[in-house]
């Protein structure tokens, strides 16, 4: 028998090649009546499509890239899981780069990505430097790049973030709810847009109820758990505060190691809430309240922008909000909760 390539194939169906290769591709515009025909008679004829020389002659890749700070926060875990689902839907493929919060990787990784090595970029920043210009290079190649949680307000591309100012607002009044007067502000970096709108959160809240703000109150930490652990060794016993908010998950962490070292009670002398999607949060001792972000929803609303403008002739620029929801647990309660594995 004679090798049958698209053409053939396609005449013997009576098809355009464009069409038989959509199939192939997984393309959701095509009749699935059409598509299980095509597939029938190529695998009759034992025809395997080429999906490299095809991607040649396109000049696409067919992967796109996820550069994330970290993989140990469950949050950027979840994200990437979304983002995978809706990639292996379009036919493509991931890359996964992680920056450790370090602004030169995330300046290397571009560099290596900007040569058309991916057809888009899909990135949480580091959140270092004032100059993020290198970024605009990527336009040239017209390599699209989506933000998800964390952004550059001075790069215009597409975002998809959560209401952190409102979530912020709402755990600092919950504290405040809570009996708490001193409440301390743990934040790894107030220059980045994320810190920056979650600060402002709580200090609207402060002011909402009353409560003078003290800058002694807002912590600066570190993305080391080592360094973090001696910064709160030495601020909760100076400062002694009754609430603490934490800016992200590794602070509550933190916090939780630090209290239990120093011998400060949990939720009874100092109340916790943190941002966390961490999945054993009610399990912990005591159960952390926590300001869950719908990570999984970020990440495929992440991708389907990014598809979007590798799809679209125009360059588009939408900033999507997600809901985050404010979960109080023992933490701040001080009511001891069922585990949500054990409420069903």
């Amino acid at each position: 028998m004679d090798r049958v390539d698209i053409k053939r194939l396609a005449e013997k169906l009576n098809l355009s090649t464009s069409t038989v290769s959509r199939a192939f591709r997984g393309n959701s515009d095509i009749n699935p009546e059409t598509k299980a025909r095509i597939l029938s008679m190529a695998k009759e004829f034992n025809y395997q499509p080429n999906h490299h020389a095809s991607n040649l002659r396109e000049k696409k890749s067919k992967t796109i890239a996820i550069i994330v700070p970290e993989l140990a926060n469950n949050f950027f875990s979840q994200a990437i899981h979304g983002i995978e689902r809706v990639a292996r839907e379009k036919g493509y493929h991931t890359l996964i780069y992680v920056t450790d919060d370090e602004y030169q990787k995330e300046v290397t990784f571009i560099d290596k990505l900007y040569n058309g090595r991916v057809d888009g970029i899909i990135m949480s920043a580091s959140g270092e430097a004032d100059d993020h210009q290198y970024l605009n290079r990527l336009d040239n190649k017209h390599i699209p790049l989506v933000f998800f949680d964390r952004v550059y307000d001075d790069i215009d591309v597409p975002k998809v973030t959560t209401d952190d100012y409102d979530s912020s607002f709402a755990a600092t009044r919950h504290l405040i709810e809570m009996g708490c007067k001193e409440i301390a502000f743990l934040v790894i970096n107030k220059s980045l847009s994320i810190g920056n709108v979650r600060m402002q959160g709580y200090r609207d809240a402060l002011k909402d109820a009353g409560i003078e703000y003290d800058t002694q109150l807002v912590i600066d930490c570190t993305n080391d758990y080592d360094q973090n652990f001696e910064i709160l060794s030495k601020v909760l016993p100076e400062r002694r505060p009754d609430g603490l908010l934490a800016s992200v998950e590794r602070l509550a962490i933190s916090s939780y190691y630090v209290c239990h070292h120093l011998g400060i009670q949990i939720p009874e002398e100092i109340k916790i809430v943190s941002f966390s999607s961490l999945e054993i949060a009610s399990l912990l001792n005591p159960a952390l309240s926590t300001i869950t972000q719908p990570a999984y929803d970020l990440g495929t609303n992440a991708a389907q922008l990014l598809f979007k403008a590798l799809e679209s002739d125009t360059p588009i620029n939408d900033h999507v909000v997600l809901s985050s929801k404010l979960i109080p647990r023992t933490s701040s309660t001080g009511v001891k909760t069922i585990p949500e594995s054990e409420a069903e």
